[in-house]
């Protein structure tokens, strides 16, 4: 996607692709003098995660994570037809970064924990994986949407974690995925 896109009446103009996650791609775009995200959803095969409709779960999960007290982005605009969601675009490295670049995420963790006990006390997890936490002035934001029904196996202490300092699974994965 180059060029500039058209949201609800709304001209956004693409700068660059953030990400490409299971659900769809983000992209970097400029609107009225500002910043957003606009996240194009996609129905590419994901082989570890089954989809309903990507859309619905998006705006519905949006308002749990709201309700949860969670820190994310505000969406500012959905189109129905084209699948698109624009959101506030937080600005900062995301947790990934720092892990991979030798800097330590233990001042966020604090932070992490305080969010899943909230999502944990809703009956949710959101997906723990540090390229879904974006640090700005100091604080982290989970700038993914995505939550589901709480289980052990996939809180932060069990599963997330293991992501959040370069671990035999973190170094695993940048060997996978460049």
């Amino acid at each position: 996607m180059n060029g500039s896109v058209n949201v609800n009446g709304v001209d956004y103009k693409i700068i660059k692709l953030l990400g490409h996650g299971k659900g769809g791609y983000s992209y970097l775009v400029s609107f009225h003098g500002g910043q957003a995200v606009l996240k194009q959803l996609h129905h590419e095969p994901c082989d570890y995660y089954t989809f309903g409709n990507k859309l619905e779960a998006e705006k519905h999960d949006y308002i749990r994570l709201k309700e949860a007290g969670i820190r994310i982005p505000r969406m500012i605009a959905v189109e129905e037809g084209t699948e698109r969601i624009v959101k506030e675009y937080i600005d900062g490295p995301t947790v990934f970064d720092l892990v991979r670049d030798g800097l330590s995420a233990d001042p966020y963790l604090p932070q992490v924990r305080e969010m899943a006990r909230q999502a944990g006390a809703a009956g949710l997890n959101i997906d723990y994986f540090p390229t879904n936490f974006v640090v700005q002035d100091g604080l982290i934001w989970y700038v993914d949407y995505e939550c589901n029904p709480y289980m052990d196996e996939w809180s932060f202490e069990n599963w997330g974690i293991r992501y959040w300092s370069k671990t035999p699974e973190f170094e695993e994965y940048l060997k996978s995925h460049g």
